[in-house]
């Protein structure tokens, strides 16, 4: 299973969301970086993905966006087989 990273904030609706749709798709383990609690990461963020929104989601190196764009790749059949990679 690939490594699943995540930009998020405590009280972010999108990033539950996001997080509950892993878990759903076998996600056990998801590697949190709240922004909200270091600031640092936040500019990091930004640099590392263009946006400045919550969540980012990284699984592996890959960056796949925030919720929505997550859902949208559940939809079409494409996140469990980046999921097992």
């Amino acid at each position: 299973m690939s490594t699943v990273t995540m930009y998020t904030t405590e009280v972010c609706p999108f990033c539950i969301r996001a997080k509950a749709l892993l878990k759903q798709r076998g996600v056990q383990q998801i590697e949190e970086i709240r922004i909200d609690l270091d600031p640092a990461q936040r500019s990091l963020m930004i640099e590392r993905t263009g946006r400045r929104t919550v969540p980012q989601i990284f699984i592996g190196a890959r960056h796949v966006g925030g919720c929505d764009d997550l859902m949208a790749l559940d939809r079409a059949g494409d996140l469990a087989p980046l999921l097992g990679a």
